[in-house]
């Protein structure tokens, strides 16, 4: 089974102007693609792994050969934390940004007190990853925690359960924002989708 790059549910100009058209176009269709060529170039050799899902590959990382171990780690997480990724976020006029409602806002509650709180908290774990990374809120069992991963490191290898992501390479914002990623983590709040956080929950 050869991995696909996934279809976005939005056009690269629907999350203006707070994640401009064209970085999401190189993103998507540049640096995730190449994560995918990688990925299925390494699994050529091994055809044992052909039949494994993204998931389960990542989550096999201790008992796969060391001459694939790295090549799925970093493209296979690389794929896996995109595609995820992509999911997290909708333009404003489709529902995109503000604060959510029902029950991830429990959950929000109940984890960091208030909305807030866990925004400010969630912002500042993603300005404090060093060089390239990713942010995540992860459920540990009912309880939200926010956690960071480096390079293309993400939760599933350590069998934990994600629902929200941020990527913080200077890749996803740096044509746009240079190297205030601040402002772009500032931006993003008003594209997150939180029906689709919600649904991770």
């Amino acid at each position: 089974m050869k991995f696909e790059l996934p279809q976005l549910g939005y056009e690269y100009s629907a999350l203006e102007p707070f994640l401009d058209e064209k970085t999401m176009e190189i993103h998507h269709s540049k640096h995730h693609q190449t994560y995918v060529n990688n990925l299925n170039a390494a699994l050529e050799k091994h055809p044992e792994l052909a039949e494994m899902t993204i998931e389960k590959l990542l989550q096999s990382l201790d008992t796969l050969l060391e001459d694939i171990r790295m090549a799925v780690k970093n493209h296979g997480g690389g794929h896996f934390n995109h595609s995820f990724f992509w999911t997290m976020m909708q333009s404003p006029q489709q529902g995109g940004g503000g604060e959510p409602q029902g029950m991830i806002a429990e959950a929000i509650k109940n984890s960091f007190g208030d909305f807030t709180t866990f925004k400010d908290s969630f912002s500042k774990a993603s300005l404090s990853v060093f060089g390239s990374g990713w942010a995540w809120v992860i459920n540990e069992n009912g309880k939200l925690e926010i956690i960071t991963t480096s390079n293309q490191e993400c939760p599933i290898s350590k069998n934990q359960k994600p629902i929200l992501v941020l990527d913080v390479w200077e890749h996803a914002y740096y044509l746009n924002y240079q190297n205030r990623r601040a402002d772009y983590i500032s931006a993003w709040w008003s594209v997150v989708d939180w029906n689709a956080v919600e649904k991770n929950l």
